[in-house]
């Protein structure tokens, strides 16, 4: 998709022809937005429906990767940010449409009859499928902005599924030490998602809470001091587990708990995919190369970056973070690693360590000739080191 401007009119008298194609031009990507109200006709019609939820999310786009194939085109990079304001409003409107949605469909899977177990877990399985997959994409795209209001957007969409120090750990970790060590989420060549999911919990958590400490520690504060983002991250996450309780009582707590697992699951399921066995290239006392393209793994298909808000084009967010979506550049494969399906597929792979090896590391074994040649022992990047002391 384009974003056009039109550099022969002011801005205040730009033409309503050119506003209608500034807003139609985001409508592939508000599809994303049709999926809440399938997820209120689950909830109150039941039986098979409450399967639409994942299957839409995981084949669907999926499908329509296969039928519409891949997007290289770019837009302008340097079209101003107030004539994004569409897509900026997508991802704002998701957050109470979210909030409303997952804690409206507790009160109703609570509160009547017509849900058996079996369908309240499906059900909450394929509402973590979107909270996960689109609302933490969501908070990961409003978390890089300047804006004070949509930063506390992406504190709220984190909250809903527990994982709020996923901000402190994207921002001053992850961002910082990506293919290092140092970075919980750089995935270890070899590495099965199974044993990277347990590593990521635990050490993102630490890494994540140390990152905030040590930036306090700067200013000559102590952790608890008041502006420490986790006290507001376990403030909004308190909140949320007291509304599921008020509105749905103890099976209500456990709804949402589930939910929650389900959308941090399909949250390191694309982390794992990302950046799995690229590394950095050591310099010696602990230096590494700068990040750049070939550091991320990327893919064009169009219908899965249309559900992802342009996520797989990862390459060009390491070089320009606070990039909004639909700017992000599509990097080919002579300068950055590219991916065989869209994340939907590969997600599916990555749980599935022998599918996922034989597919993934020969194309590691062909990124480190590529771009590393001079290199002939991998073993120190092979195996998940020890971090570096900070």
């Amino acid at each position: 998709m384009y974003c056009i401007e039109d550099e022969n009119l002011p801005d205040g008298f730009m033409s309503s022809a050119r506003q209608i194609e500034k807003f139609t031009s985001v409508l592939p990507y508000a599809m994303s937005l049709t999926l809440f109200p399938i997820a209120w006709y689950s909830s109150l019609t039941g039986g098979w429906t409450v399967l639409l939820l994942p299957l839409i999310g995981w084949f669907l786009f999926s499908l329509g990767d296969a039928i519409l194939g891949l997007n290289t085109m770019n837009a302008n990079p340097n079209t101003p940010d107030h004539r994004l304001i569409w897509y900026r409003r997508l991802t704002i409107i998701w957050v109470p449409l979210q909030l409303i949605t997952l804690f409206g469909i507790i009160w109703i899977a609570t509160s009547s009859n017509h849900l058996g177990t079996l369908e309240k877990i499906c059900l909450f399985f394929g509402i973590g499928v979107i909270t996960g997959t689109i609302g933490i994409n969501y908070s990961h795209e409003l978390m890089h902005k300047k804006s004070r209001t949509e930063r506390r957007l992406s504190d709220v969409l984190l909250a809903m599924v527990m994982y709020s120090h996923f901000k402190s750990e994207h921002l001053l970790v992850h961002h910082r030490y990506i293919g290092t060590p140092r970075d919980a989420v750089t995935a270890r060549y070899n590495e099965s998602f199974f044993s990277f999911f347990r590593r990521v919990i635990r050490q993102s958590l630490r890494s994540s809470f140390e990152a905030e400490k040590a930036m306090l520690a700067r200013k000559n504060l102590p952790w608890t001091d008041l502006s420490n983002p986790f006290f507001r991250y376990w403030a909004l996450q308190g909140a949320m587990i007291l509304l599921a309780l008020v509105l749905g009582g103890w099976a209500g707590l456990g709804l949402f708990l589930w939910q929650a697992f389900v959308a941090v699951w399909q949250l390191e399921l694309v982390n794992y995919i990302e950046h799995y066995g690229l590394t950095r290239k050591h310099l010696g006392n602990g230096q590494y190369e700068q990040v750049g393209p070939h550091h991320s793994w990327n893919a064009a298909h169009m219908a899965s970056n249309w559900l992802l808000i342009n996520l797989q084009r990862h390459s060009d967010h390491h070089i320009k973070p606070d990039r909004r979506f639909p700017l992000l550049q599509n990097h080919e494969e002579t300068s950055a690693p590219q991916l065989p399906y869209g994340y939907h597929i590969m997600t599916i792979f990555a749980m599935i360590p022998s599918l996922w090896r034989r597919n993934m590391n020969p194309r590691v074994q062909q990124w480190r000739k590529m771009y590393y040649p001079e290199i002939t022992n991998w073993k120190p990047y092979n195996k998940a080191l020890n971090p570096l002391p900070r």
